[in-house]
């Protein structure tokens, strides 16, 4: 039987889940006008150590990570993009050249999914596209 509390907090059990809080604070951070770390320290509760880490992370590196997604892209401004593409490929940048472990299959699959079910039509190819040309640049073939 559940405690009261458990039910309104319960953990986060699988990478996806944790990448879609990652995704909303992202998007948060992005509509407040404010860096992607500034959003952490407001939370009710502190985040899965993963979520705070990329986040952070995130929000750090903000300019080198959209220096790649500018580098990378053709006649689309990273301005132009839906919100939410932004901070797919931002999390998914910042995972391919901070989280080595992670495999650049795992990233890309995870953005792209992400994509799918929270974004245009178009933007698993969209995402997927520019984090593949990305990764080609920052890691090491497979």
């Amino acid at each position: 039987m559940a405690d009261h509390d458990e039910e309104y907090h319960a953990p986060l059990d699988s990478r996806r889940e944790l990448r879609e809080r990652i995704l909303s604070l992202l998007y948060e951070a992005e509509a407040k006008g404010v860096n992607p770390s500034a959003v952490l320290p407001d939370l009710p509760l502190d985040p899965d150590p993963f979520v705070a880490e990329l986040v952070d992370g995130v929000g750090q590196r903000i300019e080198e990570i959209d220096g790649l997604l500018r580098d990378n892209t053709r006649n689309w401004s990273l301005e132009r993009m839906p919100a939410i593409d932004r901070a797919l490929l931002r999390v998914g940048v910042f995972e391919l050249i901070a989280c080595p472990d992670t495999p650049t299959a795992v990233v890309i699959n995870e953005a792209v999914a992400l994509a799918k079910h929270y974004s245009t039509d178009d933007s698993g190819k969209f995402v997927n596209g520019l984090l593949s040309a990305v990764a080609g640049k920052v890691r090491a073939p497979a």
